[in-house]
């Protein structure tokens, strides 16, 4: 009998924190810090609009005249958004994520975000693989 192979379900951060399109900076920041968390899906009426990264937060954070209190997310966030369902295979997700060089995949059903899948994941779901050898 082959074991069933594991899928973004199996590792994903269900339920993730996410910020609405019209928050600023700032408020992104704060919820990143205080959730000790990465990445932030971003969301206008329920729906995915782009995803905001501590990196680009960093990024931005570091441009003369930025006032993080006045610019809002949709200014900072990527809208080139990875994409996957609960059941996609971690492997497929995981060479995706490596082709593109991306940090996260947000997991969607039936068009509502359920989950996040990050790197840090992915090396939780490589060091599960290792030690079942």
């Amino acid at each position: 009998m082959s074991k069933q192979k594991p899928t973004l379900k199996d590792y994903m951060t269900a339920h993730p924190y996410s910020i609405g399109i019209e928050q600023t900076l700032e408020k992104a920041h704060e919820l990143m810090r205080k959730h000790l968390i990465r990445h932030l899906p971003v969301l206008h009426g329920g729906k995915l609009e782009g995803i905001l990264s501590l990196r680009d937060l960093q990024f931005i954070e570091t441009l003369p005249d930025v006032d993080p209190t006045a610019i809002r997310v949709d200014e900072a966030m990527s809208s080139d958004v990875y994409t996957a369902s609960s059941d996609e295979s971690l492997a497929d997700a995981a060479r995706v994520m490596a082709q593109r060089k991306l940090g996260s995949a947000v997991v969607v059903e039936h068009g509502k975000v359920v989950g996040l899948f990050t790197t840090v994941d992915a090396l939780r779901a490589l060091a599960d693989a290792i030690e079942a050898e």
